[in-house]
């Protein structure tokens, strides 16, 4: 199933986080750039890398960020796995991929392992995967 339908069946109940995060790491996405660096931001002490599906994603993004229309962004274009396995390792702190920010269908795809590399996987040594910042209400993780 390609990306846009496992993160939609993940929102409809029917998560299948193994393929969500495989089909992330097949996928090309569309990194904003900015004063020549990815854009990202933080959240409580978890920097998120933001990572859009295609240019209307992004451009949605830009209009509710206050773009105007047909404003021009840079971006790079990457493959899911590198942004996962290159990437977030070369950034300092914790980092997740916000993927399709500001969507309906937006998802968190948070620092831990099985996701990013276990080097720099939050939850390292824990038996369990947990939310970086506890289960925020109304936020979506793998």
């Amino acid at each position: 199933m390609p990306l846009a339908e496992e993160v939609a069946a993940f929102h409809e109940g029917r998560p299948n986080p193994a393929a969500l995060i495989g089909e992330f790491r097949r996928t090309a996405v569309i990194l904003p750039i900015a004063d020549d660096a990815f854009l990202s931001s933080e959240l409580d002490g978890m920097r998120w890398l933001y990572a859009f599906s295609d240019e209307d994603a992004l451009s949605r993004f830009a209009a509710d960020r206050g773009s105007a229309p047909g404003s021009d962004w840079q971006y790079a274009t990457v493959l899911g796995a590198r942004v996962l396995d290159v990437l977030i390792p070369a950034i300092e702190g914790p980092t997740g991929v916000a993927l399709d920010a500001g969507s309906a269908q937006g998802m968190l795809f948070p620092p831990v392992s099985g996701i990013v590399p276990d080097r720099v996987a939050v939850d390292r040594g824990t038996p369990d995967s947990a939310a970086p910042d506890g289960g925020r209400p109304g936020t979506t993780y793998v």
